[in-house]
């Protein structure tokens, strides 16, 4: 595996790749690597291509600087999980690959409602870091088909977005949420919980098992309820718990039988805020 930290050689290497029709395949990460990231992984190997993992811990996405200073950061076993799982090229910039020029006068991005609601609503300023540093980052490596996964619902729809607003023509593949035995989602936030946070995490899982489990026709806020419920119980404190239309993520209270659902939470144990998500609506819900 390659590795590289400059910007300019990443370019020219790539460069000499597409030169001789190479495709190539991008999985973005915040590092602290676990079998979710490596499924991404997989997902792309699968494909004729050249695959690129980049580790980068942007610091413009994050609404709460606490937050940026507890993520976990585990470089070397990284390194030794991207070797393994057989990655091509690792890219590791610093912050000033990045931001050349600083964080002042950072492009704004017209994502419109999908900015307003779950975590645009919740953590202001989070979606207009991500696409600062995606779309800078797309600049810099140019990917044919770029990897990310189900767990982070809203924010693949808002690289969606961003691919339709600078023109790019990389392909998103959004790919199934890894998930540990219990059912919580593998997550780089989960090593920070307590063995006793740990065993009560599992509750979004089951929160939206009974979701899907118990999904019909008509108002939804009972079923919502049960599934707070269920949250509180666990010691849960809920940012959000919502339904909202598959396609749009417009915010459902009642649904009609037909849409696409999905169910989207985020909650904290203790210090440490969780997100997940599940599609409602498989065949056998069409009730």
């Amino acid at each position: 595996m390659l590795i590289h930290k400059k910007a300019e050689l990443l370019k020219d290497f790539l460069l000499k790749w597409r030169k001789a029709g190479e495709v190539l395949h991008w999985i973005p990460t915040m590092g602290a690597l676990h079998d979710g990231h490596i499924s991404l992984i997989e997902a792309a190997k699968r494909q004729k291509g050249l695959v690129l993992c980049s580790i980068f811990v942007n610091p413009t996405q994050f609404n709460d600087p606490n937050d940026f200073k507890k993520y976990p950061v585990t470089i070397e076993r990284d390194i030794y999980l991207l070797e393994s799982s057989g990655t091509d090229v690792l890219f590791m910039p610093s912050v000033e690959e990045i931001y050349p020029t600083g964080f002042n006068n950072l492009p704004h991005y017209e994502l419109g409602y999908l900015e307003t609601i779950l975590e645009g609503k919740f953590r202001p300023g989070h979606f207009q870091g991500v696409c600062q540093v995606m779309h800078r980052m797309s600049q810099i490596i140019e990917p044919d088909h770029l990897f990310m996964g189900q767990k982070d619902y809203q924010q693949c729809m808002v690289i969606r977005r961003l691919l339709e607003i600078t023109g790019s023509k990389a392909v998103l593949h959004t790919c199934p949420t890894k998930r540990e035995p219990d059912g919580l989602a593998m997550s780089s936030r989960n090593v920070r919980l307590t063995e006793n946070e740990r065993k009560k995490a599992k509750a979004i899982f089951q929160a939206l098992q009974f979701l899907k489990e118990n999904l019909k026709t008509g108002i939804l806020s009972e079923l919502l309820s049960e599934a707070k419920s269920i949250l509180i119980k666990n010691d849960f404190r809920i940012d959000y718990a919502e339904t909202a239309d598959a396609d749009n993520l417009k915010l459902l209270d009642s649904w009609d039988g037909k849409r696409p659902l999905v169910a989207l939470i985020a909650a904290f144990q203790q210090e440490v805020r969780l997100i997940d998500n599940m599609i409602l609506t498989a065949k056998d819900n069409s009730k």
